[in-house]
């Protein structure tokens, strides 16, 4: 686990951002439970007791899996491009077939045309250098990652309840050509949560703070300035 620090300066709650799959820390630059362990020894090792937690993709499970676990962590949640429910077993299957495919070949190949349908259709066709982008962060992933991170979702519980539960301010941002997670999902997210503001990011696909990431950062802004009044009433 490498923690990636933006910014020292300020005197807000810290926004620690995870990133999603296949993918690292420049996106938006063993089991999810293990890696939410691992993200909170990182956030204590460095002095951090609270923070906004953003998660995309298969950070938004890492990020319940936190929310679940340390939860005194957590003092807000921002769901990007994301759900909350498992795989249904069509999908696990497809996940555990990847994850054997890049152990067995030794390369990222199983995964390289995700590309198309990380992109929404509006950055592909108007611009095509973010795929090109997208596509050597994957390149410099490591096989054994893909395969782990794989088999990491294909077993990760439903965290429905546990989003219910939580009682910080949540937003839910979702791409509005997102045909990974869908606006759908993201729509159950907000169902879910008692708390949960939805934003819907025009022209985005699922890697949407990439692709529109002053939508995206303006979101985490009011999700930290609700999670900073909180702190205040208390």
């Amino acid at each position: 686990m490498s923690l990636h620090t933006y910014r020292e300066d300020g005197d807000g709650l810290p926004l620690v951002l995870l990133h999603g799959f296949p993918l690292d820390h420049r996106m938006p630059e063993p089991a999810l439970e293990a890696s939410a362990d691992l993200v909170a020894a990182a956030m204590r090792a460095a002095g951090v007791e609270r923070a906004v937690v953003a998660g995309l993709s298969m950070g938004g499970y890492v990020a319940l899996a936190l929310v679940e676990r340390h939860p005194d962590l957590v003092a807000a949640l921002a769901l990007v491009d994301t759900k909350s429910t498992a795989d249904a077993p069509e999908a696990r299957a497809n996940r555990l077939r990847i994850a054997a495919e890049a152990e067995e070949s030794g390369s990222v190949d199983p995964v390289r045309p995700m590309v198309s349908s990380l992109l929404g259709e509006s950055t592909r066709s108007s611009r095509p250098e973010v795929a090109d982008e997208v596509m050597a962060w994957i390149d410099q992933q490591e096989p054994a990652g893909i395969a782990w991170s794989q088999r990491a979702m294909a077993a990760r519980p439903d965290r429905s309840e546990v989003l219910h539960a939580f009682g910080g301010p949540v937003v839910v941002v979702v791409g509005d050509e997102d045909t990974v997670t869908p606006v759908e999902a993201a729509e159950h997210l907000v169902a879910t949560s008692e708390q949960a503001r939805l934003v819907v990011v025009p022209r985005a696909g699922h890697l949407s703070s990439v692709e529109e990431p002053a939508a995206v950062a303006a979101a985490l802004a009011d999700l930290a300035q609700a999670a900073d009044a909180t702190i205040d009433e208390r």
